[in-house]
């Protein structure tokens, strides 16, 4: 599987800690930890582990179970951020995560951009019918 973003979030949260702990960072000029709280990182994760594992069960899926996996993961994600207070999934972490779940299925053997054209869009629109993120 490809890195997850959520590795990425929890090493800039553990740096910016380790920054501010040594004094280099001062709290006020802090954001990591606001943007990537330790509930938004966990609950991702558990999503996560989820798809991957839907994922990994996938052999030579049909689109309809292509499509029933990525529909599991967005409505997931739609959860996770909607528990979110103050905070949740904005641009940024919007783009890596679709761009997860495609490197995910691709890495699995799924052709993306062939999948989406029969469906009449772009790899980029994957995600689109059921994200509220």
């Amino acid at each position: 599987m490809p890195t997850r973003p959520t590795d990425e979030w929890r090493r800039r949260v553990d740096e910016e800690a380790t920054a501010m702990a040594d004094g280099s960072l001062p709290a006020e000029k802090a954001y990591a930890h606001r943007l990537w709280p330790e509930q938004l990182i966990t609950d991702t994760e558990v999503v996560l582990t989820a798809f991957e594992a839907d994922v990994r069960a996938l052999a030579a899926p049909d689109d309809k179970q292509v499509f029933e996996v990525v529909q599991r993961v967005v409505e997931a994600l739609n959860e996770v951020n909607y528990r979110q207070t103050g905070t949740g999934i904005e641009t940024g972490e919007r783009e890596e995560l679709c761009l997860y779940i495609d490197d995910s299925l691709t890495e699995a053997g799924v052709d993306v951009a062939a999948l989406t054209a029969r469906h009449g869009m772009s790899r980029h629109e994957l995600t689109d019918e059921w994200r509220d993120w």
